[in-house]
């Protein structure tokens, strides 16, 4: 490391410990799942309205070029609760019902990291790393889980008969209200009983992945909406809105919310396509889908809120992407990240304070079924999508719809080689089904 690079490390450093202060504050990383880049208020959307939602934006921080690193549902997974790319230990498809592979025990969890340093742990919805007793979220640094093991479940009954049971632990549980509910009214009773202890929360809705189920008063609020699949999908999204609401609620009763840093993200883009479990979202104005590499499929709603601490409101264009969100957590904890973890992302604290911050970070990387590739740089990207590839000026082309390669091929030729050479790190053993494209 240069001179330069250690002055800059140290005022990184500086600038982290300052914001994340002596105590330790609780965390909450709150994944929706297949949510469209345009379905909140935020980002435009008018046709329902997502209050819950974009509030956490509009007290905190939104990031317009915020990034998952896999564009389907288990790999994205297992990206951000590792903080490494899953691509580095070969976790590239969605293992389907009663597959025997799963997050590799090699790999260390956000949970696994932040319980060894005092916080109290729980994963309540979707799971999707693995079905076996060795992956169970319990064995993954979890001390509770709530949910469901595969990729996907319906919302109504307990016991789905192609995607599992819903569990409390290791045992089957019931189910007495809509799923999204019930994981928020589990996240509200483990905030209640730890409001004296430092904890970690992950709450995995699964909402507004298919199948397209609501209850009925939410058909109700989205009657206007022509399309019914599309009313379907809003109705789903306003109940999940709700449920946001009264994790949010909680924390204001608790007197938690200036002592809690919530993350909010999708785990990828809305399924648009044929084979991507299809739901009716939007990502306007992005191009492409879920299962695919274009923006659409990997740049999602983003946000982080820690009331009071960092500026209310504030829109932020350097790219992130969700592997920051573990060695953020472990910044806020007081744990310095060591050379030997391999983490792939870094710590946002200092871009939490001061909007004039630049991450130490050049690229950003992706793969995707051993033909698809991506990598930004600054605002420029260069991808392949099946047969059809370009380099595309996202901060002129967000849409990528302007293939700029003729006039920039140099800067094309060596994005492709840093990607080349970021490719030969990852795992030559992969971990996947045979269906892994697809999740219906």
């Amino acid at each position: 490391m240069n001179i330069l690079h250690r002055i800059t490390a140290l005022a990184l450093s500086v600038a982290a410990s300052s914001l994340a202060g002596a105590s330790k504050p609780n965390i909450i990383l709150m994944v929706v799942d297949d949510l469209g880049y345009a379905d909140v208020g935020v980002h435009g959307c008018r046709e329902f309205a997502t209050p819950n939602i974009d509030s956490i934006a509009n007290n905190g921080l939104r990031f317009t070029s915020g990034y998952v690193s896999a564009p389907v549902c288990a790999p994205s997974r297992a990206g951000f609760l590792t903080g490494r790319y899953q691509d580095r230990f070969g976790f590239e498809g969605n293992p389907a019902p009663g597959t025997s592979w799963g997050l590799p025990l090699t790999e260390t969890t956000i949970a696994d990291r932040l319980k060894s340093c005092g916080y109290r742990t729980a994963a309540f919805g979707k799971w999707h790393l693995g079905e076996k007793p060795e992956f169970h979220p319990m064995q993954r640094g979890f001390d509770e889980f709530f949910g469901f093991l595969s990729g996907m479940h319906d919302y109504f009954k307990a016991n789905d008969p192609k995607w599992g049971a819903i569990m409390r632990g290791r045992e089957p549980a019931e189910l007495k209200e809509y799923l999204t509910f019930e994981i928020a009214r589990e996240g509200c009773r483990f905030i209640q009983e730890q409001k004296d202890n430092p904890f970690f929360l992950y709450l995995s809705f699964n909402a507004p992945h298919i199948p397209l189920q609501a209850p009925e008063e939410y058909l109700k609020k989205t009657a206007h909406i022509a399309d019914r699949r599309r009313a379907s999908y809003a109705a789903m999204v306003l109940a999940l809105d709700d449920a946001v609401g009264q994790v949010l609620e909680k924390l204001r009763a608790t007197k938690l919310e200036s002592e809690t840093v919530i993350f909010f993200l999708s785990d990828n883009g809305g399924p648009l396509i044929a084979g991507s479990a299809i739901n009716e979202s939007r990502n306007d104005p992005l191009r492409g889908s879920k299962i695919e590499l274009w923006e659409g499929g990997i740049r999602v709603p983003f946000f982080i809120q820690w009331k009071g601490k960092v500026p209310a409101g504030r829109v932020v264009d350097e790219p992130i992407i969700s592997l920051d969100i573990l060695p953020t957590a472990l910044a806020l904890a007081g744990v310095e990240a060591q050379p030997g973890w391999n983490l792939d992302g870094v710590n946002l604290l200092p871009l939490l304070k001061d909007q004039n911050a630049h991450l130490p970070r050049e690229r950003l990387f992706w793969k995707w079924n051993d033909r698809d590739y991506a990598v930004r740089q600054g605002e420029w990207k260069l991808v392949r999508v099946k047969s059809e590839k370009g380099l595309f000026d996202l901060r002129a082309d967000i849409g990528e719809s302007v293939d700029r390669t003729g006039e920039r091929g140099q800067l094309a030729q060596d994005l492709k080689s840093w990607w080349n050479g970021w490719d030969e790190k990852n795992s030559k053993v992969k971990l996947r089904s045979a269906n892994e494209h697809k999740d219906e």
